[in-house]
């Protein structure tokens, strides 16, 4: 369906894409991944006509819809529910001239129309996927104006992904999302059924919603099928095989130079070691796979051990208002090696616990008890904006370090990954990433007991991600997460506080069940609004249900151990046959049905997969 066809672009004399070529079949879900600046928001923009290539072509099939997130949110008067209504242009233009209409013909002609693009639901639908991105039905309601920025960039996503054009292009549609936003937009993905690339650093996503990764790296487009976690173990695979190539081929560049060396003078060996001379021309090299460092994240150990708890809450409040708590009857102790993750959907109140913690916020009712010599680290998204444009790395380090040699700052930098030639950049000319690294050194340049972590990942690459799980996990004090990237929770946490309804409870179970829960409040709110009389006492995961009989469980887990095994040997052959480019030229349909046949095999695999938790739990709950 996407054709991109030896595509080269430059940016001020740099090469951002070398005769690029791609070739992505209809219904592909794609993520499109390499390092930050190596042209993928631009490779989009060349894909939706925004730039013009220097040299090759894109191409599309005549009647394509293309659709991508507006980066112009939208701040109308117009509810949340009619702005993701109007993105759908031909059902809004059907409307108008139904409108209008008189002539009988055209009125049959328009309701025919609007009967098989089936409008009559649209409505439900835009509202389903507002509800998924974390809009209730009274904030659906209400006019994009009332909205902060971030919240109005949900609503321009939801608008997108409602529009349901053949090829959806996304950019980073994670950055304003919370983790169930996440949670559910990965749903979406992987059930959406035409073409979607999507540009992320998020694994997670990247793992479960692609059947491919396309590599954007030094101007060149590398497909690899499968998801991540495939890619990187396909990539690793190919250049050790590189590096093994290239060695073969530097030694025997070196063979027969030395054959040139010793014979080129002799008259009776001259014919031969001018071929050898050609020869050596002829190879071609290999090119060899750059693997750019990146620095660590470096997190100082508490110069002082605190008995713990370092901070205790005893029925605490807080809210910016006394009258109005945004959390009550606080009862919770953070002790020194606690690795905690918030939880809940953005607006309950994990940003304010956060900043209660920090001691930003004090409590408004209660008490909040810590050491006096504690010290708190604090890393948010919105301090980003709030860096000195005038200022350099080294200017807030001699700031924070007055009594420092000047080699002792720069040196102390150095270990934050500001060399010699960012130290003394301004903060207006430093990328996302490196505004983020400056606020990770500044939070933690006192050596704090306690990190306070809020989005930390945003303006990060897949690999600064990784080091940056490293260094929370190497890091001896206790860290406080907020975060969407269920990868970064997965491997750095283990703990879980649920923030909603006004209070912070221990969830407990791990981020798997989390995301189960997630879906199942998701789907519970869709079937009270189709049945309000079922909402009654509350969702039917909360309610509690009488104990199964073990040995029906026993059977149920034994089904569905069977049903996944069937379904992951199908998936495997399905991938085995879809590993060969040769299918995509050679028959494109049958690509095509390979790629749906594979997305529902997926889709019931991860039913499968449901039932077998489901019964586990019953097991569990039978048992106790």
């Amino acid at each position: 369906m996407l054709h991109v066809n030896e595509l080269t672009y430059r940016i001020n004399g740099r090469v951002i894409l070398d005769g690029a070529t791609i070739a992505l079949p209809s219904g592909h879900k794609v993520g499109l991944v390499g390092r930050n600046g190596s042209g993928k928001t631009t490779l989009l923009k060349l894909i939706l006509g925004e730039l013009a290539p220097e040299t090759g072509s894109v191409s599309l099939p005549r009647r394509a819809r293309v659709g991508t997130v507006e980066q112009e949110a939208p701040s109308g008067e117009d509810s949340l529910l009619e702005t993701v209504l109007a993105a759908d242009k031909e059902r809004h233009a059907l409307l108008l001239r139904a409108a209008t209409a008189a002539d009988p013909h055209a009125i049959a002609e328009i309701q025919t129309r609007l009967a098989d693009i089936e409008a009559h639901s649209a409505p439900a639908r835009a509202a389903t996927i507002l509800s998924g991105l974390g809009f209730d039905n009274d904030q659906q309601q209400a006019a994009c104006s009332e909205l902060s920025g971030g919240w109005r960039m949900r609503v321009a996503l939801a608008a997108a992904l409602f529009a349901g054009p053949d090829l959806l292009l996304l950019d980073e549609p994670t950055n304003y999302l919370d983790l169930e936003g996440t949670i559910w937009l990965k749903s979406f993905i992987r059930g959406y059924r035409h073409t979607v690339v999507i540009v992320s650093h998020d694994r997670d996503l990247l793992n479960d919603a692609v059947h491919s990764i396309l590599h954007l790296d030094q101007g060149k487009l590398s497909l690899y099928q499968g998801n991540y976690d495939s890619f990187e173990r396909q990539r690793r695979e190919k250049q050790a095989l590189e590096l093994s190539l290239r060695k073969k081929q530097e030694e025997t560049r070196r063979h027969m130079m030395r054959f040139v060396d010793r014979f080129r003078y002799k008259a009776s060996k001259a014919r031969q070691a001018q071929s050898r001379l050609k020869a050596i021309e002829k190879l071609a090299p290999i090119a060899a796979m750059i693997d750019q460092r990146v620095a660590p994240f470096i997190f100082p150990t508490p110069k002082k051990t605190l008995n713990p708890p370092l901070i205790r809450f005893e029925n605490a409040s807080v809210g910016y208002h006394e009258d109005k708590p945004v959390l009550s009857n606080l009862n919770l102790r953070i002790d020194g090696d606690d690795r905690i993750a918030l939880l809940g959907q953005n607006g309950n109140g994990k940003s304010t616990l956060a900043k209660l913690v920090c001691g930003k916020l004090p409590v408004t009712k209660g008490v909040k008890w810590h050491h006096k010599q504690l010290q708190v680290g604090y890393f948010a998204q919105h301090q980003l904006d709030e860096l000195d444009e005038e200022f350099t790395p080294h200017d807030y380090f001699r700031h924070l370090m007055p009594e420092s040699r000047e080699s002792q700052r720069r040196a102390r930098l150095g270990v934050y990954g500001f060399g010699a030639s960012t130290a003394d950049t301004r903060c207006s000319d430093l990328s996302g990433g490196e505004k983020a690294r400056l606020l990770f050194a500044l939070a933690s340049i006192h050596a704090p007991h306690i990190l306070v972590l809020d989005e930390p990942t945003n303006h990060l690459d897949v690999d600064s991600r990784e080091a940056l799980i490293h260094a929370i996990n190497d890091y001896e004090g206790s860290v406080i997460l907020i975060s969407h990237d269920r990868h970064l929770i997965e491997t750095s946490v283990d703990r879980l506080w649920l923030v909603a309804n006004g209070k912070v409870e221990p969830f407990e179970g791990d981020i798997a069940d989390y995301a189960v829960y997630v879906l199942d409040q998701a789907k519970a709110e869709r079937r009270n609004k189709a049945n309000p009389a079922s909402s009654r006492g509350g969702t039917r995961r909360l309610q509690v249900q009488p104990r199964a009989n073990p040995v029906t469980v026993r059977r149920r887990i034994s089904e569905a151990d069977a049903a996944i095994r069937k379904l992951n040997e199908k998936i495997g052959v399905l991938d085995r046959a879809l590993a060969d480019q040769h299918l995509y030229s050679a028959d494109p349909l049958k690509a095509q049905a390979f790629l749906r046949l594979r997305t529902e095999l997926q889709n019931d695999l991860e039913t499968a997969e449901m039932r077998w938790l489901e019964a586990h739990g019953e097991l569990d709950d039978s048992q106790n």
